[in-house]
């Protein structure tokens, strides 16, 4: 009886998020209302209101759920250098381009781009603190995130004229540079 509980509330999760996206790929997030979202996937307010609070509890969630998976990539990935790393971070984001570029173009996403910044930070200091464990790094990876996050909001809004390959290695590069000469 459980599992059949769980399928449906699983069930319901994937549709309201499914619908969520939909409609922010294609309107915008400052557009979205829980009615809207209830009738474009036709449910009860009642059944969103069971899983979300509004829709920016909804958008927490999915932003949550997508950092998540960017901590994945980045175990899979702490063993390779700055240049294949971030490579492998801008394919992510290319893949993902419709749901970032919906989220950057939007005036009330604030909170998203403080949570990427502070995953994007905390990412890069336990890199940079397993070079040199010893100097303050705050400064640094803060600028370097905030660079990093400007880029990548650049590059998900077409704003650049490079492949994602040529963006991520020129980003590469510039960390490994900078990285190399704070740490001297």
């Amino acid at each position: 009886m459980n599992s059949k509980i769980d399928r449906r509330i699983i069930k319901s999760r994937k549709l309201i998020q499914s619908t969520f996206l939909t409609m922010l790929i294609k309107d915008g997030f400052d557009e979205i209302t829980v009615k809207k979202i209830t009738e474009q996937a036709d449910i009860s307010r009642k059944t969103f209101y069971l899983h979300y609070l509004d829709k920016y509890d909804l958008l927490d969630t999915i932003v949550n759920q997508q950092l998540k998976e960017l901590e994945e990539i980045c175990e899979q990935k702490k063993e390779k250098g700055f240049i294949e790393g971030t490579v492998i971070w801008f394919n992510y984001f290319e893949q993902h381009k419709n749901f970032f570029s919906a989220l950057f173009s939007s005036k009330s996403t604030v909170s998203f781009r403080k949570q990427l910044l502070d995953f994007m930070m905390n990412q890069l200091s336990k890199k940079i603190n397993k070079i040199n464990p010893k100097k303050d790094t705050e400064i640094l990876v803060r600028f370097l995130s905030m660079a990093i996050l400007g880029i990548i909001e650049s590059f998900i809004l077409d704003e650049l004229n490079f492949s994602t390959d040529e963006i991520a290695k020129q980003v590469g590069e510039l960390l490994a540079q900078n990285i190399s000469l704070y740490s001297h």
